[in-house]
């Protein structure tokens, strides 16, 4: 997809408000004009608070001069004003009076404002050309509770770790594995410190080798659709060898206050963000007769440029609790998902088979009463029994939700698995049976974490309200839906799934989603089999316009 096709489709009618509060960089590569070109480029209005001007080129900076206190409170009042933000980007602070006046700023923002922005913090402490930017001794402790995430670069975490007295935890360790687990210590300690995410970059650690290799500090994420709140990764991606990289710290920030601003979760947000500045570093270009730019290249739609992401174990080390596809893969489907009914009823499931559905997932529950535990699994087994049975007699791919063991046991086509799941899951055990797997996401970030199992097809949801089960995310909608099938579509199969109906049925194709997912649509209708057919006849009018006279049988 043309990386431009989003470029008019923000995820809002208005483009949401983004702040940058950084130096000015006459050679147009870093600071201000790469925070801004990076805004324009991902559909957001960006507004600027510089704090210093700076005389640079692509090879070295010759002048900065400190805009006065007085002119830096005057930006950021004006702008508040008229303009305030849904996010900030705080990049170049050139002395303790305005890193003193920020957060006096900051806090009074918090007590008038409706809607308190998301502020990322950049420490930018070194210019790509050497040159040092901040005093040694800056102290950025008055920012303790008013930013919610802290993007430093090797550099700048050991310097920070070093400030606030974590310097025994910080010395240089010998083997490339030993010097990640410091890295991953010394963002834990300054996430500790600062009471915030922390995304600590890797991409000047001259130990690291063929890997450019990111840790991300999660602190608790309200919205987050997972329990991946208080947890550590690490983002790797292959190393772009490039001089072209001017400006890479100030674009990541500023592309992860951006998604912030379009209503993406911080962990979206990251890896979103780590993927716009590998395509840019990827396309990058020679100015001057220094280091080149970054490339302005739209809202990420390559996977390939998404990072790989490993959960770090309480000993430091990254491990792969979010399972790597297994050897001999998952059973590719046999056929489009198509409509695909979510049912937990054995009455309704024969009735939609009969009606010609060929692939459909029995979702069963089990209560928690440990009184009624044991009878309750014999009915599962049971019912899971029956509806592998049905699906065997009309020749159907059907899924079992959740109980991979029992879908193991009794020959099921497939399992689907959610994410909570996925992480206990023995993967190896369902592959080498000859399954399939399909895998629930809720956002990009779980997705990604699909992709790496390479399931037979990937579930994004919940795209509306539903009442069918407790979602702990809010809907995803259709603009949020549409970016994910641009992502992800052209590799798996890829389902849409939550509250879907016949009224919004277009809606969902309009998206480029493979496939549709329906349960209330189904289980809600006075006749399951008539709304089956009624939604598959729809969907095939969509998507397939050439069959637009096929139907599914009246039995079989």
């Amino acid at each position: 997809m043309n990386s431009s096709t989003f470029v008019s489709e923000s995820i809002t009618q208005i483009p949401p408000i983004v702040w940058t509060i950084a130096g000015s960089d006459s050679g147009g590569g870093a600071g201000i004009q790469a925070d801004l070109l990076t805004m324009q480029d991902l559909s957001c209005h960006g507004c600027s608070v510089i704090t210093t001007v700076t005389a640079q080129n692509s090879v070295s900076v010759s002048l900065v001069e400190t805009v006065s206190e007085s002119m830096l409170l005057a930006q950021f009042s004006s702008l508040l004003a008229d303009l305030p933000p849904v996010a900030i980007k705080i990049g170049l602070l050139a002395s303790q009076a305005q890193v003193d006046i920020l957060a006096g700023c900051l806090a009074q923002m918090r007590v008038i404002q409706m809607m308190v922005p998301f502020v990322v913090l950049d420490p930018v402490m070194v210019a790509s050309s050497g040159a040092h930017f901040n005093p040694i001794d800056l102290d950025f402790s008055p920012l303790i509770g008013l930013i919610d995430l802290l993007t430093p670069n090797q550099h700048e975490l050991k310097r920070l770790c070093s400030q606030y007295a974590l310097a025994q935890d910080c010395a240089d360790v010998g083997s490339n594995g030993s010097q990640q687990q410091q890295m991953i210590r010394d963002a834990k300690l300054l996430s500790d410190t600062f009471k915030c995410h922390v995304l600590a970059k890797g991409g000047d650690a001259q130990w690291q080798q063929q890997q450019a290799i990111d840790v991300y500090v999660s602190k608790s994420v309200k919205g987050a659709s997972l329990a991946h709140s208080h947890a550590v990764f690490t983002l790797s991606s292959p190393r772009i060898a490039t001089a072209n990289n001017h400006g890479s710290g100030c674009t990541l920030s500023s592309a992860i206050a951006c998604f912030i601003a379009h209503e993406f979760v911080i962990h979206d947000a990251i890896v979103l963000a780590k993927a716009y500045v590998n395509k840019g570093l990827t396309l990058g270009v020679s100015l001057g007769q220094g280091p080149g730019v970054l490339a302005r290249t739209g809202w990420p739609a390559d996977l390939e440029m998404m990072p790989s992401i490993k959960l770090v174990s309480s000993d430091y080390r990254a491990q792969d609790r979010f399972k790597p596809a297994p050897l001999n893969g998952f059973k590719a489907l046999h056929q489009s998902l198509g409509i695909y009914p979510v049912l937990d009823d054995l009455g309704i499931l024969k009735n939609v088979l009969k009606a010609g559905c060929k692939t459909v997932q029995y979702r069963a529950k089990l209560a928690t009463n440990t009184d009624t535990d044991n009878r309750q699994r014999l009915t599962l087994e049971a019912n899971i029994i029956e509806a592998i049975k049905l699906g065997r007699e009309y020749h159907a791919q059907l899924f079992i939700n959740d109980h991979w063991q029992l879908a193991i046991k009794h020959g099921a086509f497939g399992v689907h698995l959610g994410q909570e799941d996925l992480v206990i899951a023995d993967l190896t055990a369902i592959a080498a049976t000859g399954m399939a797997l399909g895998l629930s996401s809720h956002s990009y970030f779980e997705a990604l974490l699909a992709h790496q199992c390479s399931p037979s097809y990937i579930a994004l949801g919940h795209i509306f309200a539903t009442t069918t089960k407790q979602m702990p995310s809010a809907p995803q909608g259709l603009s949020k839906l549409k970016r994910y099938a641009s992502l992800f579509a052209r590799h798996y199969p890829t389902v849409a799934i939550g509250g879907i109906n016949l009224n919004n049925l277009e809606l969902i194709a309009e998206t480029g989603v493979g496939d549709a997912a329906v349960v209330r649509a189904v289980t809600m209708a006075d006749d399951p089999a008539k709304a089956y057919r009624a939604l598959h006849h729809k969907w095939l009018q969509l998507t397939r316009p050439l069959a637009k006279a096929c139907s599914p049988q009246e039995g079989v």
